[in-house]
Order: C-alpha cells, then structure tokens, then sequence
C-alpha cells in the first residue's frame, strides 16, 4: 500500500475532534484515488483517515461498521459530515493482495482471493445496510449510458462489447436476471483484500458493498487477477476455486455489460 511522507502537515485542515490523534505523529499520504485522500497515521499501531465530499463516506462508514461486526474488516473509530466527510479507522494488519509477494505465487494468490470470496458470499446478508446494491447498479449503468460513460478497453476480449449499444440492450433486456441475495464487497480487487502472512486481515474499500448478485464480485475478482498479474491464465482456475456450482456465465455476461458504463 503506498505512502508517502508528508514532511509539514497543516494540522488545521483536520476535524478538530481528530488532531489529537495526529499531533507528533508521521503523517503519509495514502491516497490512490482523486476522488478521496487517505491519510496513514503512523500511532498505536497506525490508523487511516479518508476524506471526500460530503455524503460520500456514509454508505462506506455503515458498511464497514456492519463487515467489522462479522469479523470482516476493520473498526470504524469515528465518522464525521461537515464541509466534508471523515472516516478514520485502524489499520488492518498486513499488506494488500498486490504486493510482491503475493504476486509471486499467482496460483496460490488466485486460490486464495476465490476461496475467501466463496466465504464472503455464504455470510449471511441479513441487517446489511444496503439491502438491494442490484437495483442502484443497474441504474448506476444507465445513467452511465446516458452521460456517454463508455469504455470496454479494461477488460479481456471475451467480455468486451462491439458498443455502448449492443452493451446496454444486454443491461436492459436481461438485467432482470441479476439477484439481490449475496452479501457483496463490491469492488473485489486484489487491492481491496488484506492479507498478513497468506493468512486473511479484512477487506477495505467496502464503499459499493450491500446485497447483490455475486456475479458482480466474480467479474471483478477475475478482472483482477488478468489486471495484476498481466494474463488472462488464471480466470478458470479462480472460478473453479470458488466453486462451478454458484457460477452461471450468463450472468457473468450480463455483469460486463453494466461494467463498461463505470
């Protein structure tokens, strides 16, 4: 996980709740996305402070407060809302699935991140704050259609669609399909999966998490891998991994036709 030190930090641009935490304490910037920073506080065993717009950490801060209660990811120490959204929490122990060692043993890392999937989609759902993801995807691929959001280059050949046309005709014509039955992480990517040692520490990122359909969480976590590891070699050995009898390629499709429009 990256960070990078941040050599004079100006405390004030902080919650005034939190500057305690941070007052004498290594500063990083852990940021990977423009759409939130991440602060690492290297303290008591290190804590990470996301920021960005208001209203946009709620549904991440209630879903990690629902994963942490299953034992799947971190506590939530405090969320704020005022001129912008706060989220701190601890740090989960290890290191994300892309680090080196990780990458190293591909069949190994691919086994793995398909078996605690598999264990991830057999938690029961019940109590989960969003409780049908299935229905805002599928809008979340209409409006995509609609502001001309459109981009198969990402994703392997066997996925891809001729156009946003042909694509969102599969969205609208058999987005029915798509279940609301599974707890999902929402973005299962390797970077999003803690691992310390091979052995799991929590996922992170759980922002488009809720009850969906776990066909959502399949495409991603085999995108991942051909992302990461620069071959599309390992896809049928995770979906094996995961087990064929939960699997339906239909659906798959059905999932990559929504994927293009973001």
């Amino acid at each position: 996980m990256k960070r990078t030190i941040i050599p004079h930090p100006d405390l004030t641009r902080f919650p005034a709740e939190l500057r305690w935490l941070m007052e004498g304490a290594p500063l990083y910037d852990s940021s990977c996305s423009p759409a939130a920073e991440v602060i690492y506080i290297e303290k008591d065993g290190g804590y990470y402070l996301k920021s960005s717009a208001v209203g946009e950490l709620r549904r991440e801060a209630e879903l990690t407060r629902f994963f942490h209660e299953k034992g799947l990811a971190t506590e939530v120490l405090c969320y704020l809302s005022d001129e912008k959204d706060w989220m701190l929490t601890r740090r989960v122990a290890g290191e994300d699935c892309t680090h080196a060692d990780y990458l190293a043993d591909p069949t190994r890392l691919c086994v793995t991140t398909a078996e605690l999937l598999r264990t991830l989609h057999e938690v029961p759902p019940d109590g989960c704050p969003v409780p049908d993801r299935t229905a805002d995807y599928l809008a979340s691929a209409e409006e995509g259609y609609r502001i001309g959001r459109y981009d198969a280059s990402l994703f392997p050949d066997n996925w891809g669609y001729a156009s946003a046309e042909e694509a969102i005709g599969v969205v609208r014509r058999e987005g029915h399909l798509l279940r609301a039955d599974t707890l999902l992480h929402g973005d299962y990517c390797l970077p999003n999966i803690m691992l310390d040692g091979w052995r799991f520490s929590g996922f992170i990122d759980l922002g488009n998490g809720g009850v969906g359909d776990r066909h959502i969480d399949l495409f991603w976590g085999a995108w991942s891998l051909f992302f990461n590891l620069k071959t599309d070699a390992y896809r049928d050995r995770f979906f094996d991994a995961y087990g064929r009898d939960k699997i339906e390629p239909d659906l798959l499709r059905i999932v990559a036709a929504a994927e293009v429009f973001g």
